[in-house]
């Protein structure tokens, strides 16, 4: 490695999880780090990249440093359908240890490619989740950075339970108890904790291992955070990682026009047009906007439960469905029941993929009920929007404390039930139309608490587009960090692992 960088262009190597929810967060990154004159490749698999050309293309369009390159994903050699290239893609649960089987047989593969890469890669950004990649920072000695899609709220969280093991030692998975060393007494039970701190699913027990070995050798982190939304949350975590953590986000505020807002992610399943002009005809914040996020799969029943709620909430809604209109019984509810007919005027269905920051920043939009997903999340703040949670599984009761009890800018729907991922369909349904009627409600009508909450939410979604100005500190994050490796660089250093 050369000593210095001063006649060479700094090259990062961002290499993302195989999932819609991690692959946006890093082509946002990617864009971050290029407008600051950072040379940013882009590793991923054939059908991934497909998904995102449009938007990588248009930033080196407009003269940004991105390059974007392909490994072939070995789904063959791992028994998985052809085309199976991100975790949204699978059949079931049940095709999960192959899928990250295949993952790991691409460290070879990326370690090839690195070696005839010029100019030479000075760093590694790669997902928390794909933890060999810290053999192949370690065998061409450079720094290896993880990206975490979710809160400082969260890392804390598992850092400190990790540390006392307090979720190890109660009498059962339902019995409550406070998060340690915790700047608020937040309650939560076992059942609701990430994955990572579960002993559920034995046969994930070797990658937990492997992913919490992966984050203690790591160089540092970027948390697609931004300093003033978790203030006391992201200077503990900083401490506990020796410094070496870095609020970047909202990392999603990095597009700036409609195109590059409907490019984000899978191809959008409407004419972003239709889309806003349907918005355009409703009332400044009174639409309601419901998106469980890509990875839900509920029963039939479920989604016939939420569409009786929102038609007997009485206000106009945007409804994202995903996989249902898959399905023939729930098609024939849609169309021989009559909802669709009875909602014409009052309702958008979207089958499929939504170009979701599109629509939480039109003025119409005035309430966002959201699986607590750490990117639907922070969109929902630096949209202005308050919120009704319905967590699932993952980090997202955590997200839900955030919303709910730190920033108080939600309602809850009311789930107590911590459903596995991918096991959706087991449970008839989760919440009846009741509690999601009275959620939608409680968040909707004009009363002095909702306006309360929504004036929180404003300040919030103000303090996020701030922060990623120039001068903010979002932006100022990530100069120090990109100034972090060049020190390293230049000095020679060998990387410490913390």
């Amino acid at each position: 490695m050369a000593s210095t960088l001063e006649n060479q262009q700094l090259h990062f190597i961002l290499v993302p999880m195989l999932a819609q929810g991690h692959m946006i967060p890093m082509i946002d990154i990617a864009k971050l780090l290029a407008r600051q004159g950072v040379i940013a490749t882009i590793v991923t698999t054939h059908h991934n990249a497909l998904r995102h050309k449009a938007l990588i293309d248009r930033a080196r369009a407009d003269g940004l440093p991105i390059r974007l390159l392909q490994l072939r994903f070995p789904t063959q050699e791992v028994g998985l359908p052809d085309g199976c290239e991100s975790i949204d893609a699978l059949p079931s649960r049940d095709y999960a240890l192959r899928f990250f089987a295949a993952a790991d047989m691409l460290q070879h593969p990326l370690e090839d490619l690195i070696a005839e890469m010029n100019p030479r890669p000075n760093c590694i950004i790669s997902d928390f989740i794909l933890a060999w990649t810290s053999v192949v920072a370690t065998k061409f000695q450079i720094p290896r950075i993880i990206f975490h899609g979710i809160s400082c709220f969260t890392l804390l969280s598992v850092h400190n339970l990790r540390r006392s093991g307090l979720h190890e030692s109660v009498s059962s998975d339902d019995e409550p108890f406070f998060i340690p060393n915790f700047p608020h007494q937040i309650e939560i039970t076992r059942n609701k904790l990430p994955g990572i701190l579960k002993e559920s699913h034995r046969d994930m027990a070797h990658l937990r291992t492997r992913i919490r070995e992966g984050e203690e050798s790591a160089y540092g982190v970027l948390i697609n955070s931004f300093n003033e939304l978790e203030p006391k949350y992201y200077e503990l975590f900083k401490e506990a990682k020796h410094g070496k953590a870095w609020c970047i986000g909202p990392v999603s505020l990095c597009n700036k026009d409609e195109l590059e807002l409907v490019d984000r992610g899978n191809k959008a399943s409407i004419d972003k047009n239709k889309c806003l002009d349907w918005l355009d005809l409703r009332e400044p914040k009174s639409v309601i906007y419901f998106c469980l996020g890509s990875m839900n799969s509920l029963t039939v029943q479920q989604l016939i439960e939420i569409g009786l709620a929102l038609e007997a909430s009485d206000h106009p809604f945007v409804w994202v469905i995903k996989g249902g209109e898959r399905n023939e019984e729930f098609r024939n509810w849609l169309s021989e029941e009559g909802f669709e007919e009875r909602n014409k005027d009052r309702g958008l269905l979207i089958k499929g993929w939504a170009p979701q920051v599109l629509i939480l920043s039109h003025q119409a939009v005035g309430g966002f009920l959201t699986h607590c997903g750490w990117n639907s999340t922070l969109e929902g703040l630096c949209a202005g929007v308050p919120m009704v949670t319905w967590p699932m599984f993952g980090e997202q009761f955590l997200n839900e404390k955030v919303i709910v009890e730190v920033l108080m800018v939600g309602y809850r729907v009311g789930v107590d039930v911590f459903v596995d991922w991918g096991e959706e369909a087991k449970v008839e349904f989760l919440v009846g139309k009741e509690k999601i009627e009275r959620g939608v409600r409680r968040l909707m009508d004009r009363n002095g608490e909702s306006e309360e909450m929504r004036r929180r939410v404003e300040e919030i979604g103000e303090m996020g587009r701030r922060a990623m100005e120039e001068e903010g500190s979002s932006h100022l994050n990530m100069s120090l960090f990109i100034q972090d490796i060049v020190n390293q660089v230049n000095n020679n250093t060998s990387f410490i692992q913390y």
